[in-house]
């Protein structure tokens, strides 16, 4: 077997699953409080997971990475998202399409060049494709990328990025064929955050996930030299965009499953030492009905997660099973989080109670990689063309 297409064994993966457990329950769960109030994870946290080799679970050994399957990434998230969704975002965007679309279409020279370095942390990447006009509709984007002799100028801004405060290499889409207003002009380049020309802008205030910063970045006349378009050809930024998002959506699914199975085991924890009317309320059957609702709902969304991800590793490719699970998961967590804390009562309103936070984080896996609609869209789309069907509007 080739470096390239080595995996982590069933021995070695359950021992890194050990360590994740450990790691989760006596340093991330201790710190989740302090991560909320302060809005950032602790350096000493970071600096824990690079020894860890988390940033590079997804990269292939041939460039320092562990090349875990698309499976027991899942796995992995499940069990690290059992923990404030703060600590996944330190090192998913290097597993995800921060690294993905280099390891997919970047050239020899753009692999040997980033690949090793976003596996040990020492940069780490993001993905800047969402824009103030263009989200859902990622095809209609703006950023533009000039041709300049041996250069590209891009200019334009971005929305919403996820890590931009902490980045220091950003995939940046961007148009390069002005005649186009669809998918087909869209390219990818490598960005240095330090490239003159380039601004980060403040933190935004958020809902939940504190500790995980998003941030507009915009584009002045960034010079950007053609080594850096990823793949050394222009119109395939879109497609290497669209070749991520089945992992993706898997990874934000298994995060889902492990947000949930969280909320499942404070609420079973607090029915059984609440007491009212004499009895602890875990007796009575209207708690027991919601607390088995949310078991169902996690176990249908982990085994879709799980069903999705071995196609992938079987297939290449599972758009409509990848979809499908991060549809249902996402809107499962949100089902579970609010019978949690309809259990937990007036208790659950309260800041106190982890379970306040975690109601508020679970509301967002409903918007980003594909809102619930886009996604509803998409799956009934893929039906259509398995079955020689084209939909419409």
């Amino acid at each position: 077997m080739s470096a390239a297409t080595q995996h982590v064994d069933d021995e070695s993966f359950d021992a890194l699953m050990e360590q994740v457990a450990r790691f989760v329950r006596e340093r991330l769960v201790p710190m989740e409080q302090r991560v909320e109030e302060e809005d950032a994870v602790p350096q000493d946290i970071v600096d824990d997971m690079k020894a860890m080799g988390f940033f590079g679970l997804s990269i292939s050994p041939e460039y320092g990475g562990a090349g875990l399957t698309a499976e027991q990434q899942a796995r992995f998230q499940m069990a690290i998202s059992t923990s404030s969704p703060a600590f996944r975002y330190i090192y998913s965007s290097n597993l995800g399409i921060g690294s993905r679309a280099i390891a997919l279409d970047g050239t020899p020279e753009q692999k040997s060049e980033f690949l090793p370095r976003l596996a040990t942390g020492e940069l780490v990447g993001c993905f800047a494709l969402t824009e103030p006009g263009a989200g859902s509709d990622a095809g209609g984007l703006t950023t533009r990328a000039t041709r300049d002799g041996g250069d590209y100028l891009i200019n334009g801004s971005k929305r919403f990025i996820t890590n931009a405060t902490r980045a220091d290499l950003f995939t940046v889409m961007a148009r390069t064929d002005p005649a186009s207003t669809g998918a087909a002009g869209v390219s990818a380049f490598l960005v240095d955050r330090h490239a003159p020309g380039v601004s980060v802008g403040k933190p935004e205030k958020k809902m939940g996930h504190r500790g995980s910063q998003v941030a507009d970045v915009i584009f002045d006349n960034v010079r950007v030299p053609a080594e850096r378009l990823v793949g050394g050809q222009e119109g395939q930024g879109f497609r290497s965009a669209m070749r991520t998002l089945d992992h993706g959506r898997i990874n934000i699914a298994a995060m889902g499953v492990g947000m949930a199975d969280r909320m499942l085991e404070e609420a079973i924890a607090y029915a059984a030492q609440r007491r009212q009317f004499g009895s602890a309320i875990i007796d009575f059957q209207l708690i027991q009905a919601m607390l088995a609702d949310s078991q169902v709902d996690v176990q249908a969304a982990r085994a879709m997660t799980l069903d999705a991800a071995r196609r992938i590793d079987a297939t290449g490719s599972a758009v409509k099973e990848a979809a499908g699970a991060k549809y249902f998961s996402s809107e499962m967590v949100c089902r579970v989080a609010d019978r949690a804390v309809q259990i937990f009562g007036g208790a659950g309103y309260i800041a106190e109670y982890p379970i306040e936070r975690m109601y508020r984080d679970a509301r967002l896996l409903r918007i980003y990689e594909g809102t619930s609609q886009i996604l509803q869209l998409l799956i009934a789309r893929q039906m259509g063309r398995e079955r020689g069907i084209r939909f419409g509007r």
